[in-house]
């Protein structure tokens, strides 16, 4: 995959099959690797992880032999955690890429705060306060949102519960600690400091912002080739300008068939744009089609939204064509399938993987049964 003869010269214009095919070898989904879970983890810059069990669908799809086991091991150990980061939204990474990932995300989740209906419920309240309290309370033990509200309602019995307990869900860096997410059981969303979880002494409540420059890279190494306008996609960082002009002399720069600049790390990873891509089925979230503002190097002419809810993404030759579910009942396990492309002749290999999938998903069903509804 990355052999030096695959790689565009600078300034080069990357059509959008070897965007594609090079989004997928960097998210290793060309085929599957021997990685381990860690690894594997910081490489992709963490899992969307809002649904409990779409970092387990996410991994099996990239990694050969991955037994979810592993991955409830590495949470129950403390070696991973569920955090909010990216877009203020819920992911898994690894225990020690957490505290810097958070301290350069802190600003993106300040300003969600901000622009959200929270803080307009919030007038009159101390945020340094109520953010102090709100860790200290998180710190005791996990609890979960509706009793950090009600606690916190108590020294401010005038505003609104869910509103205080939202700001420090979003200001202080908090995990939501297991049973939640595990595999093979699960339970309220319950959440703990993430310095008391891990056990780091002398971690501020509010962390310190830290430069995004390393984050970036990481984002490139993974992502790209990438427009300024993806990595913000992908983050929410904002002020990249003048980071992404402090790393130019680290980077390569292409151009898309649009004319917009893509840029990448140096010695990033291309494949071949004609490279066979095969079946694989993605979660309801997966930050493989969730991190360009473009998403057309993954979705093809498809849109990925409202009509995916509930529902995980099937992608045939590289590109998005499809949703599917997943059910267990009375032990027999079926995969429905929705198509929203014809599936012509990759339809016998999405009903192999999709039997896959099941069996993954169900080791113990009596039966896999995949579906189609009409196209």
């Amino acid at each position: 995959m990355d052999r030096p003869s695959l790689r565009p010269s600078a300034g080069a214009i990357l059509d959008r099959r070897t965007l594609n095919r090079t989004l997928l070898a960097r998210q290793m989904l060309l085929e599957r690797v021997d990685r381990p879970i860690p690894e594997a983890i910081d490489g992709l810059v963490g899992l969307q992880a809002q649904v409990p069990r779409d970092p387990y669908i996410s991994l099996w799809s990239r990694l050969r032999g991955f037994d979810p086991a592993a991955l409830e091991a590495l949470i129950l150990e403390r070696r991973a955690v569920r955090m909010t980061l990216m877009r203020t939204t819920l992911h898994l990474v690894t225990a020690h890429d957490a505290t810097g990932l958070r301290a350069v995300l802190q600003d993106v989740c300040e300003r969600g705060f901000r622009s959200s209906p929270f803080r307009r419920r919030l007038t009159g309240v101390d945020l340094d306060e109520l953010v102090a309290a709100g860790a200290r309370i998180a710190t005791e033990r996990p609890r979960t949102i509706t009793e950090l509200g009600s606690l916190l309602g108590e020294r401010w019995p005038d505003h609104d519960r869910t509103a205080m307990a939202y700001a420090v869900r979003y200001l202080v860096p908090l995990v939501q600690v297991p049973p939640r997410g595990l595999w093979a059981r699960s339970g309220a969303p319950r959440v703990a400091t993430l310095a008391t979880w891990l056990g780091l002494p002398g971690e501020p409540v509010v962390p310190a912002i830290a430069p995004p420059d390393e984050v970036v890279l990481r984002y490139l190494r993974a992502f790209g080739p990438a427009t300024a306008a993806d990595i913000r996609t992908w983050s929410w960082l904002s002020g990249l300008r003048p980071v992404i002009e402090r790393l130019r002399p680290r980077l390569r720069t292409y151009r898309d068939q649009a004319g917009r600049e893509l840029l990448d790390v140096e010695g990033g990873m291309f494949a071949d744009g004609h490279a066979p891509a095969p079946v694989r089925f993605l979660g309801e979230y997966d930050n493989l089609f969730l991190s360009h503002a473009d998403r057309s190097r993954v979705t093809g002419e498809l849109a990925w939204g409202t009509s995916f809810v509930r529902r995980g993404a099937l992608f045939v030759d590289g590109f998005l064509a499809g949703a599917w579910r997943a059910a267990d009942l009375a032990g027999r396990a079926t995969l429905s399938i929705e198509p929203r492309i014809p599936l012509a002749a990759a339809r016998d290999e999405v009903v192999a993987e999709g039997e896959a999938l099941l069996r993954f998903l169900a080791p113990v069903a009596s039966s896999h049964t995949v579906d189609f509804a009409a196209v």
